[in-house]
């Protein structure tokens, strides 16, 4: 049965020119259908009907202090979060959400080709994907690896690109449970050409499933 995902895309810090593309990819990315807003006001009720809540390249402040209690209040009775790339620059004034994405961002070197390594080929989200998957994107660093709180199901090889801070344990995909919900996070998908990728739709649409606890 089809069920329904709200994708929100507010930033007031920087805004990338692929959320038309990326918004247009998600309305196409799965049987299941996809309610898009930029209104902080969305998010202050009515999240129950969601089976998944998308923060897809958020930035900044983007939640009002009644969308806060909402979102909280949502994922604890077991709603499913999905944050796509800059989703990790979001909120940094709020502690529930650096605990609830797993890491915040902190850096990334220039737009470039680069290898992930897949460590869970089982999940949704990545038993599409080749052990080495070749990706271009922006390769962000985070406050400190994630591992230990979160399910990593994939790493960047920081040998095959130039500019990377994190040394040998740089997660750039996981999952997590979180209260009652599910929690998934990619720092993928920053150019509009992800979006079009089969394997980065895939990757996506695994996530989505994952986290709404919807078999694929």
């Amino acid at each position: 049965m089809p069920f329904r995902v709200l994708v929100y895309t507010r930033t007031t810090g920087y805004r990338h020119d692929s959320l038309p593309d990326a918004v247009a990819a998600f309305r196409t990315l799965g049987d299941f259908d996809v309610v898009h807003t930029e209104d902080p006001a969305a998010l202050e009720t009515g999240l129950d009907r969601y089976a998944a809540v998308v923060f897809l390249s958020t930035s900044g402040d983007v939640l009002t202090p009644a969308g806060r209690d909402h979102l909280a209040r949502y994922v604890g009775s077991g709603g499913g979060f999905v944050g796509v790339h800059a989703a990790a620059c979001t909120e940094y004034g709020w502690p529930y959400y650096g605990d609830l994405l797993g890491a915040r961002f902190t850096r990334h070197p220039e737009y470039q080709p680069g290898r992930v390594l897949i460590e869970d080929s089982r999940h949704p989200a990545t038993r599409h994907l080749p052990t080495v998957w070749e990706v271009e994107d922006e390769w962000y660093d985070f406050e400190a690896s994630p591992r230990g709180a979160v399910h990593v199901l994939a790493v960047a090889d920081e040998s095959s690109y130039t500019g990377g801070g994190m040394g040998d344990d740089h997660p750039i995909a996981w999952c997590r449970e979180h209260g009652g919900g599910r929690v998934f996070y990619t720092a993928l998908g920053h150019a509009s050409a992800a979006y079009a990728d089969p394997g980065f739709r895939s990757h996506l649409l695994g996530g989505v499933l994952w986290a709404a606890d919807r078999p694929d």
